[in-house]
């Protein structure tokens, strides 16, 4: 059986969260929750853009910025981007999408996304 790809588990880690679809939007995958945006894959998967609270940008890219980054457009309003080559940590990632998720999820969605 073939690994799956870097994009196949971020869409399986969104995907599961509370009334989370998929739509591709500006030639790439973008995941949301009730119409907004909680997490993006460009480059085919190779990294994802996340809702951050205010500083974790800075916080995040200051200590990693080998998997780190201020996206571009986004970045500004404090998204991050992770990185996913080489090996990812999973369980990070899927932390952090959880919390893009409940920043923007109604309350009693974010409720149910845990933490």
């Amino acid at each position: 059986m073939a690994a799956r790809s870097a994009l196949d588990r971020l869409r399986a880690t969104c995907l599961a969260l509370p009334e989370a679809e998929e739509r591709e939007t500006w030639d790439l995958p973008t995941f949301r929750v009730r119409g907004k945006i909680f997490a993006m894959a460009p480059g085919g998967g190779t990294e994802v853009w996340c809702k951050a609270p205010p500083g974790s940008q800075a916080v995040l890219v200051g200590a990693d910025p080998a998997r780190f980054f201020a996206p571009p457009y986004v970045g500004p309003k404090g998204w991050i981007g992770i990185r996913l080559t080489g090996r990812p940590d999973w369980m990070e990632v899927a932390q952090l999408v959880r919390r893009s998720y409940r920043l923007v999820a109604p309350k009693r969605l974010a409720a149910l996304a845990g933490e």
